[in-house]
């Protein structure tokens, strides 16, 4: 990225003051994961400050984002990944977020291709018509006339479930193996 964390949360901290999307409990747990999971960026004391209720939300919003850039890049890095842990649909139209989406360079961003693959429009009832289909083929091959005459009875149990002119086709193949 060709801007630090720090000057991107300058660039979205007045956004984010401004979301309304960003609620107490929202902004609750963004601090709590940065005081239990990297607590060497914001202790037990300021969490329990960024966390009075006493405070709009917005005003504490404020003074965290301040005091992550007074801590430094590693602490602002952290804010964002919590907020696209806690918060994705805020992290995801941030203005530094957006910007960099929108960037034609490929490097910065790689465009996602949500194009859907059908391989083709039939249901899956024409493949298992098919399939049927090639079963009762095999079927016939395997249990042809030089086979003993116990696989016609096969053929004919196997006609259940096909489809109407699949089924014609296996009976009558069992019909004409009996009469023989």
């Amino acid at each position: 990225m060709e801007d630090s964390f720090q000057k991107q949360l300058t660039e979205d901290s007045a956004f984010l003051r401004a979301d309304r999307r960003l609620d107490t409990e929202l902004v609750d747990k963004v601090i709590l994961q940065l005081n239990r999971i990297y607590p060497q960026i914001l202790t037990d004391k300021e969490a329990t400050k960024f966390r009075n209720l006493d405070v709009p939300t917005s005003v504490r919003l404020g003074e965290l984002i301040t005091h992550l850039q007074r801590k430094g890049e590693e602490a602002c890095r952290e804010f964002y990944r919590a907020l696209h842990l806690h918060v994705e649909e805020v992290y995801y139209s941030l203005p530094t977020r957006l910007r960099l989406r929108d960037s034609l360079d490929p490097l910065t961003y790689a465009p996602i291709n949500k194009q859907r693959y059908v391989m083709n429009d039939r249901s899956p009832l024409f493949f298992l018509g098919c399939f049927g289909i090639a079963v009762g083929m095999a079927l016939l091959y395997y249990y042809s006339e030089a086979k003993v005459t116990g696989g016609s009875q096969a053929l004919g149990m196997a006609a259940l479930g096909l489809k109407k002119k699949a089924e014609e086709v296996l009976i009558w193949y069992t019909e004409e193996s009996f009469m023989k």
